[in-house]
């Protein structure tokens, strides 16, 4: 199976997240209706690649559009399905080593409880795809040529600047130098920041990666100036007060409202209505800051989605609440399934315990200890528990439900951010149809089982929301193509070979031409008007040494052929050609194939290094 897509709106919190979503979208692929078309560099536009052929477009037998608007739709429905509903679990033994030797008869899904049939099912090994069998030529004529070393990994480190204390920061920011000092040279890594001001695209520079390290600080959205608010009320706190009506957190900020202002008595019967309101404040610009922060989030998995190869996101956060927000997070790791990302966590608070008896540097609390006594148990300590734990969840429901990890209690962020930056060696991918399913919205609780008897650990999604509204098929399908275009994934479902050519118009300028050899004997034909008729869409796209895609080509391929002209004249089957113009240096090129009939991909890869 190769990437399974199903059901597939990004939160904005403000003119930081625009300014940084417009970041992020730079260089990013963007699948139009029946082309595909890609933000290109000044220097490396996209050239205009008309089909070079020299089988039967003369007959009428076959013919080739570089814009397949009518016909994208037919030629790319290969496995979509609006209601199908992607799982990612990892299943570790008892030592805790991942196990990748089990069958889709080993395991059972359940929706709401009820059984559930396993339609999709994939085993992945998170090792670097093996290179594709390609040659590539000089000027001169073609020959085999040494694989140059592409990137195969690509981490996405995504610091909560909006949450993270300076302590917190400190900390993390010294075991992430530790790790970028580490990267292998077919990794790439990149540093975002949940405010957007501290941003570095992927590469495997580690200077700049540093100096973008160096260059991180808190950036709260509230709060500063040094000046301790009276009453001290946190966006736990202020959503108990607002939205849970808890008459115990209104009452504990009501005294805190009294001892911190000193309120003369008189006054003290209004404290509650002005507690109300400050609680509403809070609440209002924390749930600005978590949304800027899943905003971001679902930002980041749109960026890494544009590269080729494993993708895995570091989410570096003390945790955040997100009151009313469940939809959205829920929706990202559909969104990081279907692109194949891994989400994974680590709670930049380490070992966390809660101060007994109150925080002393916060002078606004009304029950601070009295020395020399025992710390009490005080409603704010309650607090303060309640909250490190409803905070995590966050960080918890996006590892477990994409397949990562989350490290938290621990101190030791050099192993945290180690065992992060590593995906699970073994992963399975599990899809289902639910029946009869509502377009409502409403949560399902989800739980992924094994069949087999022993000490298993099995981590997974615990639930999804249904969608909201039917998506297009059609839409879906292209999603579809875009996703295997920006895999590295090797597949072989259909009979296609890669050649790469170049030749050097002048020291800084080459034309590089990629040609896919298509055994068209070997596919599976329609007989209609004493023809055999099948569509395929071929899809060019070249990357630069990090990554990044800078051009690529569709094109829809429609053959009628009769059957004399596939017995006796297309032995060597049919090439199409793609062009590109390109400066010296070293790329990677990746062809995609699907035909309408069986419905069959072919990905292969090429490198090529032109001095």
């Amino acid at each position: 199976m190769g990437n399974p897509t199903g059901i597939p709106r990004s939160l904005r919190g403000g003119r930081l997240i625009e300014a940084y979503a417009l970041f992020l979208c730079l260089g990013f692929a963007l699948f139009t209706p029946g082309r595909l078309s890609v933000h290109a560099s000044a220097q490396q536009q996209a050239p205009s690649t008309p089909a070079n052929n020299s089988q039967q477009e003369s007959s009428g037998e076959m013919a080739v559009k570089d814009d397949a608007s009518s016909s994208i739709s037919e030629a790319a429905r290969f496995r979509v399905n609006v209601h199908l509903v992607l799982a990612r679990v990892v299943v570790r033994d008892s030592s805790g080593h991942p196990v990748g030797s089990l069958h889709k008869e080993d395991f059972e899904i359940f929706d709401n409880g009820k059984p559930q049939v396993i339609s999709d099912f994939d085993v992945e090994h998170a090792e670097p795809a093996p290179a594709a069998t390609a040659s590539a030529s000089t000027a001169g004529g073609a020959q085999p040529a040494v694989k140059p070393e592409f990137p195969v990994r690509f981490v996405a480190y995504l610091f909560d600047d909006i949450h993270l204390s300076f302590q917190d920061l400190a900390s993390v920011r010294e075991a992430a130098h530790r790790r970028l000092d580490a990267l292998a040279p077919t990794d790439r890594a990149a540093i975002f920041s949940t405010s957007g001001q501290t941003v570095l695209d992927f590469t495997d520079d580690r200077a700049k990666l540093h100096e973008t390290l160096n260059r991180l600080q808190p950036r709260p959205i509230s709060g500063g100036g040094g000046i301790d608010p009276c009453p001290p009320i946190s966006f736990y706190q202020a959503d108990q007060i607002v939205n849970k009506k808890n008459a115990d957190a209104l009452q504990t900020a009501v005294n805190d409202y009294i001892y911190c202002a000193n309120l003369p008595q008189q006054m003290v019967t209004t404290a509650g209505p002005e507690v109300e309101g400050m609680a509403a404040a809070v609440l209002t610009t924390g749930e600005h800051e978590s949304r800027i922060a899943l905003g971001v989030i679902h930002d980041t998995i749109r960026r890494i989605t544009a590269m080729p190869g494993q993708r895995s996101i570091v989410l570096v956060s003390p945790g955040f609440l997100t009151p009313d927000l469940e939809y959205e997070y829920y929706d990202i790791v559909d969104r990081a399934l279907r692109a194949q990302v891994v989400i994974n966590s680590l709670d930049a608070r380490g070992l966390y315990a809660p101060v007994p008896g109150g925080d002393a540097s916060s002078s606004g609390q009304a029950d601070h200890p009295i020395p020399g006594q025992p710390n009490p148990i005080t409603p704010h300590v309650i607090f303060d528990l309640q909250q490190e734990s409803v905070q995590q969840e966050v960080l918890s429901v996006l590892a477990n439900g994409t397949g990562g990890n989350f490290f938290r209690n621990n101190n030791d962020m050099n192993e945290g951010l180690r065992r992060l930056a590593e995906s699970p060696e073994y992963y399975y991918i599990l899809g289902f149809t639910p029946q009869n399913l509502k377009t409502d919205g409403k949560f399902h609780n989800l739980k992924v089982t094994l069949k087999a008897q022993g000490k298993y650990d099995v981590q997974a999604r615990r639930g999804y929301f249904a969608p909201r509204k039917v998506d297009d098929p059609a839409e879906a399908a292209k999603r579809e193509i875009q996703d295997e275009v920006l895999s590295s994934e090797v597949l072989h479902d259909l009979p296609v070979a890669l050649h790469t050519q170049f030749f050097k118009a002048a020291d800084n300028s080459a034309k590089l031409t990629v040609m896919a050899r298509i055994d068209v004997k070997r596919l599976h034909y329609k007989q209609a008007d004493n023809r055999n008729q099948n569509e395929l869409t071929v899809v060019t796209a070249v990357f630069d040494r990090n990554g990044n895609m800078l051009q690529a080509n569709e094109k829809l391929v429609q053959m009628r052929w009769k059957s004399e002209t596939l017995q006796s004249k297309l032995s060597s089957g049919i090439t199409l050609k793609s062009s590109f113009d390109v400066k010296p240096g070293r790329y990677m090129v990746r062809v995609v194939t699907r035909d309408t009939e069986q419905q069959l991909m072919s990905a292969e890869n090429g490198a090529v290094e032109i001095p």
